[in-house]
């Protein structure tokens, strides 16, 4: 036991230094690279002629959106993996996601909003299909399969009406809203990093808080329930702290593809056990931070972070399922 603790600590320091790296990579070397010290005093405040362009107008917004969003998404997929004891209980899966880019493209399309409207119309619909799911599949067996299939019917619906609507839409709306769909944090601005930040701080703060009975919850609700815990309302908190963070997190960059899916299952594999909401957190910044870098850096074509997550996202899944299945376990 005590081997373990220290290997999920080691595991969540290093999850965390990579973070850092990442960051600090994104900052210093993309097209061009800045020297490491005038990187740090740009940061520190001070002038320097050239990088604090660099750094401070084109860098460093873009890679603090990475970071707060990829935060966001580690944790509200996390969150409900845990809280329903099921690795397909994603954001991405049960709609959540598809009901802020249906929001994003009616919005964009038909409303010919742009900007911050569309992010706030994102966020609002996003917590209203949130709502709306846990409304469908309240019940006795609203903690697991119920809610999940809710919510993968509803998605179906509202990717059937994003299609529709970008069928109809102009050449230059399409354009808009298929960037805004893919996920990006291209031409990220510092305006665009407050209000996830705040989310991050508030409603991570609340899935701290509840952090023990989220824990307990793994259990199952009668061992939850003798140990003091009210699964109903630790479930309605999570899920509503989980909703905020992907809801902002997709109003600022749109629906990253497998951020929220896969940062639980991977950290839980580098930790040695199950899942932690830190270790989350940092993979799911490791994610969009690497998947931005490498998008926009290492491969031949420019690619915003949504396609490249989505492209190695997939196979990582097969590959965990194929793992667990061989070892007799699961994700």
């Amino acid at each position: 036991m005590p081997e373990r603790r220290a290997h999920a600590t080691l595991a969540l320091v290093s999850l965390v230094a990579c973070t850092l790296g990442l960051f600090l990579l994104t900052l210093v070397c993309g097209q061009s690279c800045a020297p490491i010290p005038e990187v740090l005093q740009v940061l520190s405040g001070r002038d320097v002629p050239g990088t604090s362009f660099l750094v401070q107008d084109l860098r460093l917004p873009r890679a603090l959106l990475s970071l707060v969003t990829g935060c966001c998404f580690g944790l509200g997929g996390v969150s409900f993996q845990i809280m329903l004891r099921n690795p397909l209980a994603s954001p991405d899966i049960i709609g959540i996601s598809g009901g802020a880019g249906a929001a994003a493209v009616f919005a964009i399309v038909v409303l010919g909003l742009d900007g911050a409207a569309v992010s706030l119309v994102a966020v609002l619909s996003g917590l209203g299909v949130a709502a709306l799911i846990w409304g469908l599949s309240s019940g006795r067996s609203a903690a697991g399969a119920r809610l999940i299939l809710v919510g993968i019917g509803i998605s179906a619906m509202l990717g059937s009406a994003t299609s529709y609507m970008m069928l109809d839409a102009q050449a230059w709306d399409r354009a808009e809203a298929m960037r805004w769909l893919t996920g990006s944090v291209n031409g990220a601005r510092l305006a665009q990093v407050w209000p996830v930040a705040v989310a991050l701080a508030v409603f991570g703060g609340l899935l701290a808080s509840t952090a023990r009975d989220l824990e307990i919850l793994r259990l199952g609700d009668d061992t939850a329930r003798g140990l003091g815990v009210h699964p109903d309302f630790t479930r309605l908190r999570v899920t509503l702290a989980a909703v905020g963070l992907v809801a902002f997190a997709t109003g600022a960059a749109g629906p990253i593809s497998f951020v929220a899916f896969l940062a639980g299952p991977i950290a839980a594999r580098l930790t040695g056990g199950r899942a932690k909401l830190p270790a989350a957190a940092a993979m799911g910044a490791i994610l969009v931070l690497g998947g931005d870098y490498a998008g926009q850096v290492l491969l031949p074509a420019r690619l915003p972070v949504g396609v490249v997550t989505g492209a190695l996202g997939a196979p990582f899944l097969l590959y965990l399922i194929v793992r667990a299945n061989r070892a007799g376990g699961t994700l």
